[in-house]
């Protein structure tokens, strides 16, 4: 059944191998602001800080920064294992989006539905592995039109996740 992008009821961020806690708080701000229900951190992806401690790492103070006391108001949890979480999700009914280039990809535009979806999105560099792609119900990109062909990982999230909403087309 095909209908509008803004049918989407709930979205789960699923940050995945991302090294850069910059990266991490950024797409904590975005997600607040799109709306997110809650975002999975798994893998290696840094979590925020404990608000209870005196002194932060440069990592810590690197996420708070960009995320600007987000981390306070998403509900967000840690689990190391990417397929536990994978599971859970995909039985509580949520069509699994991978956002990476892929010979199997499509345009974040033309997935639709009624479902509520769980985005993953991956390391800096070397993006979701091929496993992981494997896992997914659907994988959507954002098409490049520049002699680059990635976006930043937060730019790229945040695109994606505004693209679901229904707000950019």
């Amino acid at each position: 059944m095909s209908t509008t992008k803004s049918d989407i009821r709930d979205i789960v961020l699923i940050i995945h191998n991302v090294r850069s806690a910059a990266n991490v708080g950024s797409m904590f701000r975005t997600a607040d602001g799109a709306g997110v229900r809650e975002i999975w951190l798994t893998g290696y992806t840094p979590c925020p800080a404990d608000p209870d401690r005196k002194y932060l790492t440069k990592a810590e103070k690197s996420f708070a920064k960009t995320a600007l006391g987000a981390e306070y108001f998403v509900v967000w949890k840690k689990e190391a294992n990417l397929g536990n979480v994978i599971t859970c999700l995909r039985a509580s009914g949520y069509l699994v989006v991978g956002l990476e280039q892929d010979d199997r990809s499509v345009p974040l535009g033309m997935i639709r539905g009624s479902r509520s979806v769980a985005l993953i999105v991956g390391n800096e560099v070397r993006g979701l592995d091929r496993r992981i792609l494997a896992r997914c119900d659907v994988i959507g990109e954002l098409p490049m039109r520049g002699r680059k062909n990635s976006l930043n990982v937060s730019v790229a999230c945040g695109i994606a996740l505004y693209v679901f909403r229904g707000i950019i087309k």
